[in-house]
């Protein structure tokens, strides 16, 4: 692992399909943070979220993970309800919210082209993911948002993918007293075709409450 007091790099241009499509939007939407987006929370969580990458209109227009989009509406209701945030919705930088004892940040830093980072991008990104780990509560939970999620979490472990399949609601003991929860992606394909359903993420954060409690 590279070194954990290296965090993030807000100018990082490691990948260039990336960067060159950030560019891109940073024409079209000036206004829009269009940057890699920094990790949100807690310095050392005793829950990490770890989602897909920036969206479009979301965290690549507000810099912040979840911020502006429609997975964020019921990310920050559930986080608000189970005690973790102050507010129950984020829309900009400057609306007041704090998270309590939770970190979130992406496996993505940068916005991808329809929302699909290639497996290179993924792996070349995974360091930022590494060193935000080494900074998680010795018993803290890493909460997977999605399948790519998972496996750049576990790549960022040093484990093998083999061992450690996706399964939404699925619970591995990781790294030293750590635990890792899967649940699908709060995305607006998954909820609307309710695949994801809210009482599924509420049982999610439900057992993260009740095992955080212990």
């Amino acid at each position: 692992m590279k070194n954990a007091a290296v965090v993030f790099n807000p100018d990082c241009r490691d990948c260039s399909r990336l960067s060159q499509f950030l560019d891109t939007v940073a024409e079209q939407y000036p206004d829009y943070h269009s940057r890699p987006v920094p990790a949100f929370g807690a310095k050392r969580p005793r829950l990490l979220i770890v989602g897909l990458a920036p969206g479009m209109h979301g965290a690549n227009a507000t810099g912040r993970p979840f911020t502006g989009d429609h997975a964020g509406i019921l990310l920050y209701k559930v986080l608000n309800e189970y005690g973790f945030s102050n507010k129950s919705d984020s829309v900009s930088l400057s609306d007041g919210l704090t998270l309590k004892q939770c970190r979130i940040t992406n496996a993505v830093k940068c916005l991808p082209p329809q929302n699909k980072p290639t497996a290179a991008e993924i792996n070349t990104c995974n360091h930022y993911l590494q060193a935000e780990l080494q900074q998680l509560h010795q018993s803290a939970i890493i909460l997977c948002l999605g399948q790519v999620s998972h496996k750049a979490v576990i790549k960022a472990l040093g484990l093998k993918q083999a061992d450690y399949k996706f399964v939404h609601g699925k619970q591995y003991s990781v790294a030293d007293g750590k635990t890792l929860i899967d649940s699908y992606h709060c995305s607006r394909y998954n909820t609307q075709t309710r695949r994801l359903t809210e009482a599924m993420f509420r049982d999610i954060f439900a057992t993260i409450r009740k095992q955080l409690s212990n």
